[in-house]
């Protein structure tokens, strides 16, 4: 067969059973037929694959890492075993689907440019669980990724959006650095107007998973949710 790369989720929560509850059976069977992967991380794909009990040893696969520090013009090397060996490969991100803020996206272009066949596999999302969970509208939703770090420009594109989530009825979808969750929450709370709303879902599959909907002015007399360095998705709509 001609060489494919395979989009491969992983578990998006730090429990060990996540890796057989949250991926479907056949994946298990695609990954231990392939002996090549581009991975976000090197030390956390390892243990990853390590947990599934492969036939084949960790040691004998071959591993390339494509993060945010990998130059664009080396990208298009990483197919070199699929165009010159025929050998099938599979992509691993860091968390949840590979490609979706994910810097794997430049890998699946380049696959495309030289015609090689890329078959994603079904696994968890973080931002469609948040979505699904949030009473938001699920038909028109934008994912912006991270704010601004710094003010006036963060409570600038915090206005722009939620203008965009009140005249276009489209969700905005965020995510931040889990040491910043508690700041983005606050920041939203001062900014935005008291209707509006905003859902915030941490530790999504973890056993103490958060996720709940609110006004602004409902969770200004909430108060601050557990959200201190838990990996979270913020949603603003109306």
């Amino acid at each position: 067969m001609p060489a494919q790369l395979f989009l491969i989720p992983t578990p998006i929560g730090s429990d060990p059973k996540n890796t057989e509850n949250s991926l479907p059976p056949a994946n298990r069977d695609i990954i231990d037929s392939l002996d090549y992967f581009v991975v976000e991380n090197l030390r956390s794909a390892r243990r990853f694959l390590a947990g599934l009990k492969l036939s084949r040893a960790i040691d004998d696969m071959l591993f390339a890492e494509l993060n945010e520090h990998t130059p664009a013009e080396e990208v298009e090397a990483l197919l070199s075993p699929l165009l010159k060996e025929g050998r099938s490969a599979g992509i691993l991100s860091e968390a949840g689907l590979p490609c979706v803020a994910d810097p794997g996206a430049l890998l699946v272009g380049a696959a495309h440019r030289n015609g090689i066949e890329v078959v994603p596999l079904v696994g968890p999302s973080s931002l469609m669980l948040a979505l699904m969970a949030s009473g938001a509208n699920g038909q028109s939703f934008a994912f912006n990724g991270y704010l601004p770090v710094k003010q006036p420009e963060r409570g600038k594109m915090i206005r722009f959006y939620e203008k965009q989530a009140i005249t276009a009825g489209q969700s905005q979808i965020f995510i931040e650095t889990p040491y910043r969750n508690v700041k983005l929450w606050e920041e939203f709370t001062a900014v935005c107007s008291p209707s509006t709303k905003l859902t915030v879902a941490a530790g999504l599959t973890e056993a103490d998973e958060f996720i709940s909907t609110r006004t602004i002015a409902e969770w200004k007399r909430a108060g601050t949710p557990n959200i201190n360095k838990r990996p979270a998705i913020f949603i603003l709509f109306f």
